[in-house]
């Protein structure tokens, strides 16, 4: 291969959609990268934790794994969920290893072009926007990227 194939190679790989999984907090659609996700479940039996952070629901045995529970509606400052309704988990990996974001609705796996990407607005508060990576604009609606590594940080902090 010559380097001109290579360069090609590298600028159709930059062209590709990237796929992200989707959820719903509140009527807020986000989507993290498919990557960084290992697994959705539903809701699991959960292990309090005395003294720990308001965002740490607790903690739930994944297949003899212990990992950490955040409630995304703690975490972004948003009202509790009704209490006739169950989150679900959406359990993602970092370097640290699994954590478990529960989260009001599951979407689908989306693809996105990346020439839809805006930065996130300046209109945004600032706590919420350390946590969004920038906006997707979509058919009718706006996917807010999630970054994983700042939602993480509250629970690695500790």
């Amino acid at each position: 291969m010559n380097l001109s194939t290579a360069t090609r190679d590298a600028d159709a790989s930059s062209e590709l959609p990237l796929q992200f999984s989707t959820f719903y907090v509140g009527n807020l659609f986000f989507g993290i990268e498919v990557l960084k996700v290992q697994e959705v479940l539903r809701y699991q039996e959960m292990t309090q934790v005395p003294l720990a952070l308001k965002v740490i629901e607790g903690l739930i045995n994944l297949r003899g794994q212990i990992v950490t529970a955040v409630d995304m509606r703690r975490r972004l400052a948003l009202p509790p969920r009704q209490p006739d309704t169950t989150p679900m988990n959406m359990v993602i990996r970092c370097d640290e290893g699994a954590v478990s974001l529960l989260v009001d609705e599951i979407g689908d796996v989306l693809e996105v072009p990346k020439d839809s990407f805006e930065s996130v607005p300046d209109n945004v508060p600032g706590d919420f926007r350390e946590l969004i990576q920038g906006v997707y604009k979509l058919d009718g609606r706006l996917l807010l990227a999630l970054n994983a590594d700042r939602v993480l940080q509250i629970v690695n902090s500790n």
